[in-house]
């Protein structure tokens, strides 16, 4: 293995046998609980609730396997249960482990803890509340649940549920995970991007902890991949609990699934008998629109229908609104009338991370939010994509839950057979991979090529990765993780935003950027209800910024704070409430990481013309490389991949820009990009200049004043005696509409300068040479990785290339042999090494 940990403990040195010896796991049959009326947790005896909930345990078919699950655990350091949902394997295994396991440590000071991955929030939120409830334990004591930005666990845990992101950030820690006795990854067929990571790391410490045992859990599983994967390791099946279920398909496709899927709703109601049914939608909107449309729908048939209760789901509600989908159906309104019933609205979070007793009937349009990566254009984007066959067995499976259901598919049989995939694709083949890869730099394994992965990427995210992490100074030029990339890496964020918070003192703003990457870290904080858009849209348009969607967001958060966080101010100006509170806590925690590295909490006086001014700067700082540039025709273009792009119609902005930075690409019906803050192009140079090359700057207002401003002055303006206060002391008033927000100085007045016909070509988009004189294309380029260029003259335009998007450029020329040997000498020296490092990259992953 060429997979290396550069750490005091590391994956690879020998670990004491004696050690291991007397820290082996000890099994003892399970039954503990039952022995005595006392619980051995919290040393009360148990109530009568616990007694209740555990005769409803042992109907479970996973509780008839106890003993023999226990057996094989105690014989093999890794095990694969594949169990059918519903089986009780997520809330009933961790128990029989957590009974049999001894998690008392040898010093005493602290308990070994069993840990239980689980791919989605919601899951580990729900599921530790649900366990807690068995144990008769309370939530955040023995039994806690850690996720990003929350954690709820103490000294007393022994038994924690957490995301599969979470227990990689953890391993940064604790490389060899030694406070974990057992760890147990749940509903590992998602195959999530941070579950194949886990994958090939707690492979890694297997070998170094003996002690240490692991347990794969998985609904519908490949299992003969999985025990090849880990070594030939154990497989054993738990039964489902499931009875017939008769499946139903459209007979032609269905224009609007959504309204197709309403009026199913209405139809069960009206004409099947009880049961309650839970309908699969893609996203929050879509999952809130459709709850009031099926509620007003059935209201208006009065009460020749019973009563019904619309439940949504998805992973951003909170946890009192997600526990509303266990509540029972709503009675009959008269006694003797028709039965009410419950209909649950979910994301594909239902399909296997929560079980609902009481579905009978399940409606699926067969389409999903999933991750996209295409890395020649480096967008990531969430897509609505058809599912897959298992995914819609899985769906189906639902429905038979406690009594013979019925599954309603919204689209042909032709279409199930023939245009489904068997799997869904392991989301690690569709990820940008940069946060992982700088995960795993961190955890010190440096040959990623030979990584351990179950599915390896393709070589060419990978390079993208690489690419992206050493332009943002993470990554040196041989790919070693820098300092900046060590500090990077602590903050729970994308790397980009990472940077923008690292760099942030430097621009005297760091109070002004934790808000705006708090406030980016959460959802939608803008309310838009359909029964007052217009009233939403102005009050929107009060915080507008001039300058922004960034600038937007900090002028609500200011206003959030001045107003003392009060929910009725959130209500009249339509702004989430939850989402600022959520926004307000993430900001401690990451002014917390800040702290532990001593980056300085500070801002520029408000009323110095710079304030503004430095919080652009420092965005651009960290997002340099998601800038797009206005052209004559209208529309935007990214500047480095010569994407056609349109702002989001979400944005504040009331004009077009010449230079915008973005935070996401969107892509629906057209490119678009959302979350857009003005920039001036001198700033790129300054700010960038080992990305944007000067020389290819057109001669127009732009440059020249790129030749007058040299220096970044970030601080300059900045108020010295400014504390590390997180609302500056003249906040931007908010509520006398648009014109009453601080415009961003800097800006060249309109119509001063003209457009900028072409724009710069950023560094390294052409050619590398290796050290042997071969020529490789660079990674930005998106044509054909290391192919060789034969040909000495080549197209040349303004990023160095011709675009596959058809854009055409004017003052494009052919490069004569002549011209092409003066470039390649100019770049030589300064792009010798990275030139050499990234062919010994290329050859390392050829050689695959």
């Amino acid at each position: 293995m060429g997979t290396e940990r550069k750490r005091k403990v590391s994956l690879f040195d020998v670990v004491d046998d004696t050690a291991t010896k007397k820290a082996n796991l000890t099994l003892n049959g399970g039954n503990s609980m039952m022995a005595s009326s006392i619980n051995k947790w919290t040393g009360k005896p148990y109530s009568q609730r616990f007694y209740d909930i555990l005769e409803k345990r042992k109907t479970l078919p996973v509780w008839h396997q106890k003993e023999e699950f226990l057996q094989a655990l105690k014989s093999n350091q890794t095990l694969i249960l594949v169990g059918e949902t519903g089986s009780g394997k997520t809330t009933q295994i961790p128990q029989f482990v957590l009974d049999a396991v001894e998690v008392e440590t040898a010093d005493k000071r602290r308990k070994y803890m069993i840990g239980c991955t689980q791919p989605r929030r919601v899951a580990a939120m729900s599921v530790s509340r649900r366990v807690a409830e068995e144990m008769d334990v309370v939530i955040g004591e023995e039994v806690g649940y850690s996720i990003r930005f929350e954690d709820c666990t103490s000294a007393r845990t022994v038994l924690k549920y957490l995301t599969d992101g979470m227990l990689l950030r953890e391993a940064m820690a604790d490389p060899l995970l030694e406070r974990y006795k057992v760890i147990i990854l749940d509903e590992a067929h998602e195959r999530t991007l941070a579950t194949d990571v886990l994958f090939g790391l707690l492979k890694e410490v297997l070998k170094n902890r003996p002690d240490l045992k692991l347990v794969v859990m998985s609904a519908t599983l490949e299992a003969e991949k999985f025990q090849g994967y880990f070594y030939g390791a154990p497989l054993m099946k738990v039964p489902g609990r499931l009875h017939p279920v008769e499946i139903f398909y459209t007979q032609d496709p269905e224009r609007d699934y959504l309204e197709a899927a309403i009026r199913t709703v209405v139809q069960i109601h009206t004409c099947e008998p009880p049961g309650d049914i839970l309908v699969f939608l893609t996203g929050e909107e879509e999952i809130e629109d459709a709850c009031r449309k099926i509620t007003k729908e059935i209201g208006n048939m009065g009460d020749q229908v019973g009563p019904i209760k619309a439940v949504p789901l998805y992973s951003t509600l909170p946890p009192a609104m997600q526990q509303k989908i266990f509540e029972p159906a709503p009675p009959p309104v008269v006694e003797g009338g028709p039965p009410g019933r419950k209909i649950v609205v979910s994301t594909n979070i239902a399909e296997t991370s929560l079980t609902i007793d009481g579905i009978v009937y399940v409606i699926d349009p067969g389409f999903a939010k999933q991750k996209v990566y295409n890395p020649r254009v480096r967008v990531e984007s969430l897509l609505v994509s058809p599912i897959s066959k298992a995914s819609a067995h899985q769906r189906s499976g639902r429905a038979g839950r406690t009594q013979p259901g019925k599954c309603f598919r919204l689209y042909t049989e032709k279409s199930f057979h023939n245009d489904l995939q068997p799997q869904t694709y392991p989301e690690i083949l569709r990820s940008n991979l940069a946060n992982t890869v700088l995960t795993l730099k961190k955890l010190g394994i440096d040959d990623l090529v030979h990584f351990d992965f179950m599915d390896p990427p393709a070589p060419e995210t990978l390079m993208r990765a690489l690419e992206v992490l050493n332009y943002l100074g993470a990554l040196d030029d041989d790919g070693n993780m820098t300092k900046l990339g060590e500090i990077m890496s602590e903050f729970p964020l994308d790397p980009q935003m990472g940077k923008m918070l690292v760099v942030s003192p430097e621009f005297n703003c760091s109070n002004e950027i934790l808000s705006i990457s708090a406030m980016l870290s959460v959802p939608n904080c803008f309310v838009r209800p359909r029964e007052a858009q217009k009233a939403a849209d102005e009050a929107k348009n009060r915080f507008g910024h001039i300058d922004g969607d960034h600038l937007t967001l900090l002028n609500v958060y200011h206003a959030y704070k001045q107003n003392q966080e009060d929910p009725q101010w959130c209500y009249e100006n339509f702004i989430n409430q939850r989402a600022l509170k959520s926004a307000d806590n993430v900001r401690q925690q990451l002014a917390r990481i800040m702290a532990r590295f001593n980056l300085k909490l500070c801002s520029t006086d408000f009323n110095s013309r710079d304030y503004y001014v430095n919080i652009r700067k420092t965005m651009l700082a960290g997002y340099f490389m998601q800038v797009a540039h206005l052209e004559r025709t209208g529309h935007y273009l990214t500047v480095k991949d010569n994407q056609v792009v349109h702002l989001h119609p979400s944005n504040c902005l009331d004009h077009k820009p010449e230079w915008v930075i973005y935070n996401e690409y969107v892509l629906t019906s057209r490119n678009f990009i959302r979350t857009v803050t003005d920039i001036r192009g001198e700033w790129l140079v300054d700010i960038a200049p080992h990305y944007y090359d000067l020389a290819n700057f057109p001669q127009c207002a732009p440059a020249a004043g790129t030749n007058a401003n040299p220096g970044l002055s970030p601080s300059a303006g900045a108020d010295p005696s400014a504390g590390p206060s997180a609302v500056p002391s003249a906040a931007p008033t908010v509520g006398k509409g648009r014109g009453s927000t601080r415009r961003g100085m800097g800006r060249p007045p309109k119509n001063s300068t003209k457009k900028c016909a072409d724009r710069p070509r950023m560094v390294g988009m052409g050619l590398l040479h290796t050290q042997s004189g071969g020529t490789i294309l660079n990674p930005g380029m998106p044509s054909e990785r290391f192919k060789t260029v034969k040909s000495s003259a080549f197209v040349t335009g303004s990023l160095g290339y011709t675009p596959k998007t058809g854009v055409k450029w004017k003052g494009k020329k052919a490069m004569t042999s002549r011209q092409l040997q003066e470039m390649r000498g100019r770049k030589q020296m300064q792009t010798r090494s990275k030139a050499a490092h990234l062919s010994q990259e290329s050859s390392n992953i050829q050689s695959l």
